[in-house]
């Protein structure tokens, strides 16, 4: 081993452990300012889907929501400059979800709480596709 390097192979100091194992670390989920707004994300339950509609007027009733909205919201871009991972994406699936968990729509509220109410009172109908989930079935010639 090199005897002139300061920091590889030798035993570094945690600094921020103390503060973690006891609970007084803070981490962004502890902050709570003036005004701030609480965001929740409705994500797909399915791996391959067409979007028919998306009703976010039952979130959009819930006191306290400042706003709802869905892909079709959003401009008709797909990320820019992003790399492969996510090149052929929008910020939000807009017709079609092609993964469980794909983001769908989006709340901000008051409180923590209204923004989950309302996700739930927030209505997608989905016309379920079929999907693959092996790399067999992915290199099959249809």
């Amino acid at each position: 081993m090199n005897a002139e390097f300061r920091v590889i192979g030798k035993p570094r100091p945690q600094l921020e452990g103390p503060a973690k194992v006891s609970g007084r670390a803070k981490y962004t989920h502890d902050l709570s300012l003036p005004n701030m707004l609480h965001g929740a994300i409705l994500r797909s339950p399915h791996p391959h889907a067409r979007i028919r509609s998306v009703d976010l007027s039952g979130a959009r009733a819930i006191p306290g929501v400042v706003a709802a909205v869905c892909g079709k919201d959003f401009p008709n871009l797909k990320y820019v400059n992003s790399g492969p991972t996510f090149a052929d994406r929008y910020a939000m699936a807009r017709d079609k979800v092609r993964f469980a968990g794909e983001e769908v729509a989006a709340v901000a509220a008051e409180t923590l709480a209204q923004a989950q109410t309302a996700l739930a009172a927030i209505t997608v109908d989905y016309e379920i596709l079929p999907a693959v989930f092996d790399v067999e079935a992915a290199l099959a010639s249809d």
